[in-house]
């Protein structure tokens, strides 16, 4: 077994999810999922299918997305995976509605941070075993910090 790590393009710092599923039809529910949850969205989906033909399977409402998607689905390589990349919303948007799709398995990360996918890759193929999701924290938050991120979630209409 080789370790890997693979870095995920993301150059506009656009939202993103990504996550694991078990079954083929996943593009196309994950599809109908997001657009009966937020009308009009901007998204590209791509998902890795581990059977069969195994191709990048994708889907979306934004094209640049969804080539996106698929880049980064094929890049990673990792069985039954999935990627989202949206445009004018946030994970929290859909996260919920994504969790309870059928053939969802788990959730990796929702984030625009820097992602780098730790893989491993056998002789059958690639697994994703963990993410690392931005930045190690630099200290503890204070008052002030506090008094900021408050500000932030009520500038972009998440708080009160």
């Amino acid at each position: 077994m080789e370790l890997k790590t693979i870095a995920i393009e993301n150059p506009e710092e656009h939202n993103f999810i990504l996550g694991h599923s078990h079954f083929i039809k996943t593009v196309e529910d994950i599809h109908e999922a997001i657009i009966c949850t937020v009308p009009n969205a901007r998204f590209g989906v791509a998902f890795c299918e581990a059977s069969m033909e195994c191709l990048v399977r994708c889907s979306g409402t934004d094209e640049a997305l969804t080539k996106l998607a698929q880049k980064n689905a094929y890049a990673l390589g990792a069985g039954h995976s999935f990627i989202i990349f949206m445009k004018e919303m946030f994970p929290i948007n859909i996260l919920n509605t994504i969790q309870n799709v059928p053939e969802v398995v788990s959730i990796h990360c929702a984030t625009a941070n820097p992602v780098e996918v730790v893989l491993a890759q056998t002789d059958q193929g690639r697994g994703i075993l963990g993410v690392i999701d931005g930045f190690s924290p630099k200290g503890i938050e204070t008052d002030a910090d506090v008094e900021k991120r408050k500000g932030f979630l009520r500038m972009i209409g998440y708080k009160q």
